[in-house]
């Protein structure tokens, strides 16, 4: 579309014309808002580009050199931050945004000095700040505040200070889900290997599966539920421990695909066979649920769309728009696999 032999900026009903949705659609997807369907959000996105629409991101990025946004990850030796990095990067691509990546180990970054950091990232023209399963406290968060730097938190282990945004999952619709299908299938003795005991998404997670049990009836015992990570060295020592309880657990639903894996190691080790023998739900639907033996029933986050949530939150943020709210929290989805069946009689 062109006037005058330059490129014009499509219209919202073309767009919505041509992508099969409504302007008020084309309108969200535009100003990034979460509340579109991944496919919907496609759709749009190649009308858009079909008709040589460039955001307003896209625009500056041309005139004034490419937008940087730093991005740090705690550990970027697994699936679940390979997954929420492989988002922002697709997200950062089709804006023409540039990420500065940082792998730092766990504790490292609670150590770093936030004030030197915020103000190198000002001198450089960095525009925000995502933070990946990273603990950082409310007076390191405010170095970048007073320096009006956007920063968003993906699945914080600590809750945020208020006033900072972070992106996350349903963990306790997640939690209660896994639960509900173990119990479905007729298992009782449900065992919770959870992450760290503080971490705000696994507490999540263990009170879904805390109301499951409760909806039926079930007690929680006490020595079903250990707390610890979310590692698959954590899955291997939690399953040897609730193997070794006068009457273990039939089924084990672990916090993450990581720890769930660890689970059928020490199943595999002690010549359990999964699942007739013992059922095995994991939390974060990666890859890893998928190569699994046997294949992994898991609880799906929409880890990508996480990743592309928390740049085009801190996007929005560098442009000075307000967001509609604080938190955005993406649906899970359990995606049942061979790792369950009803238990041996």
């Amino acid at each position: 579309m062109r006037v005058d032999g330059k490129r014009a900026k499509p219209v919202l009903a073309t767009v919505a014309a041509l992508a099969g949705v409504s302007a008020p659609t084309v309108s969200k997807v535009i100003n990034g808002r979460d509340d579109v369907a991944a496919d919907t959000r496609a759709r749009v996105q190649a009308a858009l580009d079909k008709l040589g629409y460039e955001s307003p991101v896209q625009r500056r990025a041309r005139s004034t050199g490419p937008v940087m946004v730093d991005l740090v990850i705690d550990g970027i030796n697994n699936q679940y931050s390979l997954e929420v990095l492989t988002g922002i990067l697709d997200y950062a691509a089709s804006e023409g945004v540039e990420i500065v990546l940082s792998n730092v180990t766990p504790g490292r970054l609670h150590n770093a000095n936030h004030e030197q950091w915020a103000q190198r990232m000002v001198e450089s023209g960095r525009k925000g700040l995502i933070l990946v399963t990273s603990e950082v406290t409310a007076r390191q968060l405010e170095s970048f505040k007073r320096r009006d730097i956007p920063v968003v938190v993906i699945d914080p282990l600590n809750p945020p200070h208020s006033g900072f945004v972070s992106v996350g999952a349903t963990n306790w619709a997640g939690g209660k889900a896994a639960a509900e299908h173990l119990l479905s299938l007729g298992h009782r003795r449900i065992a919770f290997l959870g992450g760290p005991e503080a971490a705000e998404c696994s507490v999540a997670r263990l009170h879904g599966y805390l109301a499951a049990l409760m909806g039926h009836g079930i007690a929680a015992r006490p020595d079903y539920v250990l707390a610890g990570g979310f590692s698959r060295d954590f899955g291997i020592s939690g399953t040897g421990r609730l193997l070794a309880l006068p009457e273990p657990p039939t089924a084990i639903f672990a916090g993450s695909d990581a720890t769930a894996l660890g689970v059928l190691d020490e199943a595999r080790r002690r010549h359990l066979r999964v699942p007739e023998d013992l059922s095995v739900v994991g939390f974060d639907g990666t890859a890893l649920a998928e190569q699994a033996l046997p294949r992994l029933t898991s609880v799906a986050q929409p880890l990508k769309e996480m990743g592309r949530a928390a740049l085009r939150s801190v996007l929005r943020l560098a442009q000075g728009e307000t967001l509609d709210s604080l938190h955005v929290e993406l649906a899970t989805e359990l995606v049942v696999r061979d790792s369950t069946a009803a238990p041996a009689a």
